[in-house]
């Protein structure tokens, strides 16, 4: 167990809980990479920090909980509960994630995220597109071709 990556993974966390941007990204490297079953890759800081500022701006009502964080000199993972609004629809979702970290140095250099998909897109865009198509690799396209292009136009 290294608890410095405990604490990082626990700060981040933290940060995230409270959209504090600032604190967040001085978890991170200057490198680091993101992915989840949505944003697949996201390279470099300054573009990570644009997702979450994004990805943020369109819940309301954030809460998040989390736990079974652990690390060891390389790498660690945490588990966490957001629940918020998808401002989009007014819809209420319950995201279980699990996150995977390596670290370099004292610094996140790689952050991934799985959820259950099909899951997310029920509650988040509703019924039936939702159920219907959360499946999909088509619609996962979708959803995957709008978020990146409102990151690319995002301007925080």
């Amino acid at each position: 167990m290294n608890e410095r990556h405990v604490a990082l993974i626990t700060a981040f966390h933290e940060a995230l809980s409270h959209a504090d941007f600032a604190a967040m990204e001085r978890c991170y490297h200057p490198e680091v990479s993101f992915g989840d079953p949505i944003f697949q890759e996201v390279e470099g800081r300054e573009r990570v920090m644009a997702m979450w500022r994004l990805l943020l701006g369109v819940r309301d009502r954030l809460h998040v909980t989390y736990g079974d964080v652990t690390a060891d000199d390389f790498s660690g993972s945490a588990h966490r509960t957001a629940r918020y609004t998808f401002a989009k629809t007014g819809r209420e979702v319950v995201s279980e994630i699990d996150a995977q970290f390596r670290f370099d140095g004292d610094l996140i250099v790689r952050h991934h995220e799985e959820f259950d998909f099909k899951r997310w897109s029920k509650m988040a865009l509703g019924r039936p597109a939702g159920l219907l198509f959360g499946w999909t690799p088509m619609w996962r396209k979708t959803i995957r071709d709008r978020a990146l292009q409102e990151l690319n136009q995002f301007r925080p």
